[in-house]
C-alpha cells in the first residue's frame, strides 16, 4: 500500500501519481469494480489517494497501481440478494436483450434479462422495469435477471 497525490488524468485515460519524487500510474481496470466513463469520475488532480502497488518494473520505470485492490468487489454483496426484486431502468437494447441497472447509482451495476424474457413486450432504452436477479457471475462480471412475476 502507498499514499500519493493525483498529478495528471490522461487523454488516454491513465492516471498518474506522485509518490514521494515517483510517478506511479493507475490504468482505467484499476480504479474502480464499477464501469466508469473517465477517472475524473473516481478521483481528481490534487486528490491523496491511497493505493495497492500491483508491480515495480524497473527496467520500464513504471509502478502501475490500484484503488480496487483495496477495496472489496461489491458483486460480493450484490450476489447476497439473488432472488431478490429490484427496480431499474433499461439502459441498453440489445439483440440478446436488455441491460437493465440494479443498482440505484449512475455508475451502479447492470444486468441482463435475455430477449427470451421480454417475448410479450418491446422495451426501449429508460423503461422501467421490476426485475428478479437470478444469478450473479463474480468471475465473468455478470448479472443475470428474469421478470418479477
Amino acid at each position: 500500500m502507498i499514499t500519493g497525490t493525483v498529478t495528471e488524468i490522461a487523454g488516454f485515460g491513465v492516471t498518474f501519481v506522485d509518490i514521494g519524487g515517483f510517478t506511479a500510474m493507475i490504468n482505467i481496470p484499476e480504479l474502480s469494480w464499477r464501469r466508469i466513463d473517465h477517472p475524473s469520475d473516481v478521483v481528481g488532480v490534487g486528490q491523496q489517494i491511497t493505493a495497492a502497488i500491483l508491480d515495480v518494473d524497473v527496467e520500464r520505470g513504471r509502478v502501475p497501481l490500484s484503488l480496487k485492490a483495496l477495496q472489496t468487489d461489491p458483486l460480493l454483496e450484490l450476489r447476497q440478494q439473488i432472488g431478490q426484486t429490484v427496480t431499474g431502468p433499461v439502459t441498453t437494447v440489445v439483440p440478446t436483450g436488455a441491460f437493465i441497472r440494479v443498482e440505484d447509482s449512475k455508475h451502479g451495476f447492470e444486468g441482463l434479462l435475455p430477449s427470451s424474457e421480454l417475448t410479450a413486450r418491446t422495451v426501449k432504452t429508460g423503461d422501467v422495469l421490476s426485475v428478479r436477479i437470478a444469478q450473479v457471475d463474480i468471475t465473468g462480471r455478470r448479472i443475470g435477471l428474469t421478470l418479477a412475476r
